[in-house]
């Protein structure tokens, strides 16, 4: 998941091709439906994001009683709406009334907590859980930002490489090459600094011992001489997420696929390639594409089929940009890596969102 902030941004007013009554305000490279003449070209409002979660006056004040997401109808999710995919809420509550949007813009102010908007978070399945303990060495995965949300993270024309993005659990393992220790831990549990206990019933402790990472990281430490190093994977299949891929999650063996590889090397951490270092060793998350970064192109392969199981047995969730060399990004103050997550994925019936 990305970072929540609600930010005030300068709009660009679109037709909507199907509806005389709505326009499309875009943000971004998001666009969200809006009423036809609420908004002009050049103005400022401010922009709630997906996956925010809004009290109770203030989805009164917006007229969105009954039309939002989750069990208390306050979670802002991606609708199609006339046929046009709409991500996210513009809007200009009372609360901001008087407030330069120009300038919040340009300081990159945050109104969520002024409004009262939290973000979202996943429940935690039963097999996902299970006993933590302190792990204040652990190698925590990133939250990874959204092209649409922040499209100049790459030059145009800059080498890049697209993967696919699961629609999984994160599962974070951390080396210690001094000791030997394994320590493994979720996305959101890993964020707490907290790893799980090694137990047989736990899905990510099921999903490293089956595919054997333990050595596989052992190894990579001795090779790159590192302190500690950081094998992140997808752990998918029947009982995981919506998704499967064709992984029936009756077999001992998780469906698990490696996305990215840290390593502490002479106390600085470095992100190195999953699949220079691992092919062969580990399941690796299809490459879809590489070449100069194109925001179209992006978009473009961010839908269609899954190719994880070789026979596209379901909508594919999206992808994941990264440049082929790792650098600094200026625009997010840390790693450049983006994802773009495909329409076709947020608007499905019936989906999960466990982290």
């Amino acid at each position: 998941m990305s970072t929540l902030r609600v930010t005030a941004e300068r709009l660009t007013v679109l037709d909507h091709p199907n509806a005389d009554a709505l326009e499309l305000a875009q943000v971004g490279l998001y666009r969200a439906v809006v009423a036809k003449g609420a908004y002009r070209t050049g103005e400022y409002a401010l922009y709630i994001p997906e996956q925010a979660v809004l009290p109770a006056a203030l989805v009164e004040e917006l007229g969105l009683t009954g039309r939002l997401a989750g069990s208390g109808a306050n979670r802002v999710k991606a609708v199609r709406l006339r046929g046009e995919l709409s991500q996210g809420i513009v809007c200009l509550p009372r609360a901001v009334a008087g407030t330069d949007l120009a300038e919040a813009a340009a300081q990159g102010r945050d109104f969520a907590e002024q409004l009262g908007i939290t973000k979202w978070q996943p429940p935690i399945p039963t097999a996902m859980n299970g006993e933590v303990e302190s792990a204040p060495e652990l190698l925590p995965w990133v939250d990874i930002e959204n092209l649409q949300r922040f499209p100049d993270i790459f030059e145009p024309g800059e080498q890049v490489v697209l993967t696919e993005k699961l629609h999984g659990s994160c599962c974070l393992l951390t080396y210690h090459a001094d000791t030997g220790q394994v320590q493994v831990s979720s996305k959101g549990i890993g964020a707490q600094h907290l790893a799980l206990k090694a137990d047989d019933r736990n899905l990510y402790w099921r999903a490293v011992r089956a595919h054997g990472v333990p050595a596989v990281a052992e190894r990579l430490a001795r090779q790159l001489g590192a302190e500690r190093v950081g094998v992140f994977g997808e752990v998918f299949g029947a009982g995981v997420q919506d998704l499967t891929y064709g992984s029936s999650g009756r077999t001992e063996l998780p469906g698990y696929a490696v996305f990215d590889v840290s390593a502490l090397i002479d106390g600085q951490l470095r992100w190195l390639s999953a699949a220079e270092l691992l092919g062969g060793q580990l399941p690796l998350v299809p490459e879809l594409w590489r070449g100069p970064f194109d925001p179209a192109v992006v978009l473009d392969r961010a839908e269609g089929r899954e190719t994880v199981s070789g026979r596209s047995l379901h909508l594919r969730e999206g992808v994941v940009i990264r440049p082929l060399v790792e650098r600094h990004s200026t625009v997010l103050g840390g790693r450049a890596i983006a994802k773009v997550v495909s329409g076709a994925y947020l608007t499905r019936k019936g989906g999960t969102e466990y982290e």
